[in-house]
């Protein structure tokens, strides 16, 4: 009889902190960290203000919160092209998915992205530390991947190709406003995104087999 209002309490504290984060990330990223007032976030949550302070701490914490708490850890994007028995197909096809992944999970995906946008713009700290954390790993991971079917070290022309290869799925990211207005039957159906995939791949095969050839020629 005791546990049913404890496992209530508890989902109920989960919807609230979620609303909380919802509520945030769309207000931060429509107005920017300055101009959002933590009312304002509470009263569009449906929250009291004392909920911001007993699950983030204070509005910077919420703020932070906003930004991360839908990103995968670094390991786990790793870890879907970063395989041993991978080919480069299968390395450069689970590289995309994971970086387009999270868009075609849920909306709140692409709130947050807009949102980090915001952090690009107005920076608060938040875009430094995943920076140096998050994205250097899988940049560095990357490149060992492309290195080791290239057969060759990690070099700068690598790290060039991992930029290269990383702007085709970062362009989608950030750019499906451009590619709505300009070409919308290419986000149009529920798998479009799934279905950009196998195309940046295969885009991507062909700048590295390109390098591949280069270095051997250069090698001849």
């Amino acid at each position: 009889m005791i546990e049913k209002p404890i496992r209530k309490s508890r989902a109920d504290g989960e919807q609230s902190r979620e609303r909380l984060l919802l509520a945030a990330m769309k207000l931060f990223a429509e107005q920017g960290f300055a101009r959002t007032s933590t009312r304002e976030i509470a009263l569009a949550a449906g929250a009291n203000v004392a909920a911001i302070s007993y699950y983030f701490g204070d509005k910077a914490g919420l703020y932070k919160a906003a930004l991360t708490d839908f990103l995968p850890p670094p390991q786990k994007n790793i870890e879907m092209f970063d395989q041993p028995h991978f080919t480069l197909r299968q390395a450069l096809e689970g590289y995309y998915a994971q970086l387009l992944g999270p868009l075609m999970e849920s909306e709140e995906a692409e709130l947050c992205m807009r949102l980090w946008l915001r952090e690009v713009l107005e920076p608060r700290g938040v875009w430094a530390e995943e920076l140096n954390t998050g994205i250097r790993s899988e940049h560095m991971a990357f490149a060992g991947v492309l290195a080791r079917h290239l057969g060759v070290p990690v070099d700068d022309e690598v790290h060039r190709l991992v930029h290269a290869c990383a702007s085709l799925g970062v362009h989608i990211m950030i750019g499906a406003d451009v590619i709505a207005a300009l070409t919308p039957q290419l986000l149009a159906s529920p798998d479009a995104l799934r279905e950009w995939i196998p195309k940046l791949a295969g885009y991507a095969e062909a700048i590295v087999l390109a390098e591949r050839e280069k270095r051997q020629k250069g090698a001849a």
